[in-house]
């Protein structure tokens, strides 16, 4: 389930503000690439699978670690 939200967070990294209405697009052209979104999806699984169960710790790091991933202006590192 995690590769599945992965792998769409990568094909719909091109066209998140950019709706298309054909199910006829590349999956992964060369301007796809992962998102906040997968980042955060990453750090959520660790986060369950650790004994810590400190999802700022996690999510803290993994946003410091790629802080260029689109996050909103709302969301603090």
């Amino acid at each position: 389930m995690i590769l599945g939200a992965i792998t769409g967070d990568i094909i719909g990294s091109v066209y998140e503000f950019n709706n298309i209405k054909t199910t006829d697009f590349p999956l992964f052209g060369k301007d796809t690439c992962f998102t906040d979104d997968s980042v955060l999806t990453v750090a959520t699984m660790e986060n369950l699978l650790s004994d810590k169960k400190n999802y700022t710790f996690y999510y803290q790091t993994y946003a410091r670690k790629y802080p260029d991933s689109g996050y909103g202006g709302r969301f603090g590192i």
